[in-house]
């Protein structure tokens, strides 16, 4: 299944499991925003660190999304995102 249906399924488990690991903000980006996901693409999820926020509740975020889903999910901050394509990526990301 394309996760852009699996997105509109799951929004508010999504934002939950998120939340639960001290990070804010869900966004989409990639594949699934430009309507170019397959049934074989991945989540590309960005998210706002808190203070509280570990290395391991993105690791966690990603586990948990990635059983629940079914389908490979990356979990990104603003901060580990390359710098050649932050400003887009940040522009184009959408609420989930």
């Amino acid at each position: 299944m394309k996760p852009s249906i699996i997105l509109n399924q799951y929004r508010k488990q999504i934002r939950a499991v998120v939340q639960a690991h001290h990070a804010n903000n869900a966004r989409v980006f990639g594949s699934v925003i430009r309507g170019e996901d397959s049934d074989t693409s991945d989540l590309d999820l960005l998210v706002d660190p808190t203070d509280q926020t570990s290395l391991m509740d993105i690791g966690a975020i990603r586990f948990e999304l990635k059983q629940l889903l079914g389908i490979d999910v990356d979990v990104l901050t603003p901060n580990a995102l390359p710098d050649a394509c932050r400003l887009q990526v940040l522009r184009e990301s959408v609420p989930v």
